[in-house]
């Protein structure tokens, strides 16, 4: 049964929600924003035909409250509820109390959310379509006799994870047997704080893994299609930084297998909606089911940008009932793209956030040139968020081109005020293990030091060496370049 979507709400803020209300006011969609006192002025409040404030500025009492964002889609009249990413996106109690409430929810259902939300029930329903997985126990560990027995079959180092959640949160390497007992205590204690379910389980750790992911997007008739991979390999603290479509690593053959493994995955859940399935590669080239995430990902205007495709668009036909227009045959790689995350973070201080005014903001512009962003020259960044900016995206013809094309938008993009990631942005496109497609997981940590060397003020001991110097002396203190 197709249900036509007149007016949707955007459960989300910043330039997420910006990059949603696009796609909807294209489609003739109606939009209601939500906000925080703290975004009051933000711009997605005031791109929305209605915008409705639902809390104070603590994620709890706003963007968290699922009561609250159910009754502002009620009182507007709006019939669907698009998450985003982050907040509630993954939420399966929101799902469902959206389903309940007779809202349209622009994403798979509760039970898919509930299924790949957890690690463990998302590699048992995985493994039933023979996709490779790391070795390592497929349920929670239950006392450490067993983890110790385990880690002996597989082997150090390995990796303890915490089976809900996300982002690194309890998530431990182990090099050695004395380490393993208080890192699995360490693990269990973070995993239960950060998603209120302290359960683990042991992988053998991948020491030198590409990231790769895959879009999949699926409709309520049983249909799936992949588009294509992306690489996110460039990450700090388990969180992405650079991404790029398509891989550098991948074969056209290899390509397919991921793919067909990605929609096996998203049958395995009778996913519909899109979703990302994420594989570690390993140098031998053979690759392992990660995770799914069950809604947008940050990193999608890459695949966009190479298929031509509006994702989101998708995503609202979908939800409505309709079949998918395309078939696999119908899908083709058009030239590579490139995504830098802009944070308001001082990389030079270990990515901690950075707050304050933009007192300039000035993003680059041109052919190729894509910035996704939520925010205006005068706004302050606030404390209670995630610290991205936005997103700068390239497209070129070839992935060479577009490692010129984003070092020259990295180049001309403006911002002043806090401090930001460009700079380390540049560094790593420039890098030659980039450029060359030879890196992994581990190139941040690896080449973090060449980074602060390259820039013009020192970091790490030198830096603080430097300040408490200079308070000692009461002097400037000059450093030599």
């Amino acid at each position: 049964m197709i249900r036509p979507i007149k007016k949707v709400l955007v459960a989300n803020r910043g330039e997420i929600a910006i990059r949603i209300m696009r796609s909807c006011h294209a489609l003739g969609i109606q939009t209601v924003a939500v906000y925080s006192d703290a975004d009051r002025r933000s711009p997605h409040v005031l791109m929305a035909g209605q915008a409705i404030c639902i809390g104070a500025p603590p994620s709890r009492e706003s963007y968290l409250n699922m009561d609250k964002i159910i009754k502002a889609a009620k009182d507007t009249g709006a019939t669907a509820i698009h998450p985003g990413y982050g907040f509630l996106s993954e939420n399966d109690q929101f799902a469902e109390a959206v389903e309940k409430a007779g809202l349209i929810f622009i994403g798979p259902s509760s039970e898919s959310i509930r299924m790949m939300g957890n690690k463990l029930s998302a590699k048992e329903a995985a493994k039933k379509f023979n996709i490779p997985m790391v070795p390592g126990t497929d349920k929670a560990l239950t006392d450490m006799d067993e983890a110790l027995a385990v880690a002996k079959d597989i082997g150090y180092p390995l990796l303890i994870k915490a089976a809900a959640g996300g982002g690194g949160k309890g998530m431990r390497i182990v090099e050695k047997a004395e380490e393993l007992t208080s890192q699995v205590e360490r693990a269990m204690s973070e995993a239960l704080a950060s998603f209120g379910d302290g359960s683990v389980f042991i992988e053998k750790y991948v020491t030198s893994p590409r990231h790769i992911e895959i879009q999949v997007i699926a409709d309520q008739h049983g249909h799936c299609l992949h588009l294509f991979e992306r690489e996110c390999s460039i990450q700090r603290r388990h969180q992405k930084v650079v991404e790029e479509a398509p891989s550098s690593l991948l074969t056209p053959e290899k390509r397919e297998e991921m793919g067909q493994d990605a929609i096996k995955v998203a049958q395995s859940c009778q996913y519909a909606g899109a979703g990302t399935v994420e594989f570690l590669v390993d140098e031998n080239n053979n690759h392992y089911f990660l995770e799914m995430n069950t809604r947008l990902q940050v990193e999608h205007p890459v695949t966009e940008l190479i298929t031509g495709l509006d994702l989101v668009k998708m995503q609202i036909r979908v939800a409505e009932g309709h079949p998918l227009s395309l078939s696999q045959d119908d899908l083709s790689i058009n030239g590579h793209a490139i995504e830098l995350r802009v944070y308001a973070e001082d990389t030079r201080n270990g990515f901690v956030p950075s707050t304050g005014t933009l007192t300039r903001y000035r993003p680059p512009a041109g052919e190729g040139i894509r910035v996704d962003d939520g925010y205006a020259e005068g706004m302050e960044i606030p404390i209670h968020y995630d610290p991205m900016i936005s997103k700068l995206i390239v497209h070129a013809p070839t992935r060479s081109e577009a490692i010129e094309k984003m070092i020259d938008a990295i180049t001309h993009y403006e911002i002043e005020g806090v401090a930001t990631t460009l700079s380390f942005g540049k560094f790593a496109v420039h890098h030659e293990d980039f450029r060359s497609g030879h890196f992994d997981t581990h190139f941040v940590s690896k080449y973090l030091d060449d980074f602060y060397a390259s820039q013009e003020l020192p970091n790490g001991t030198l830096a603080r060496f430097a300040a408490w110097y200079h308070e000692k002396k009461k002097s400037i203190l000059v450093i030599p370049e």
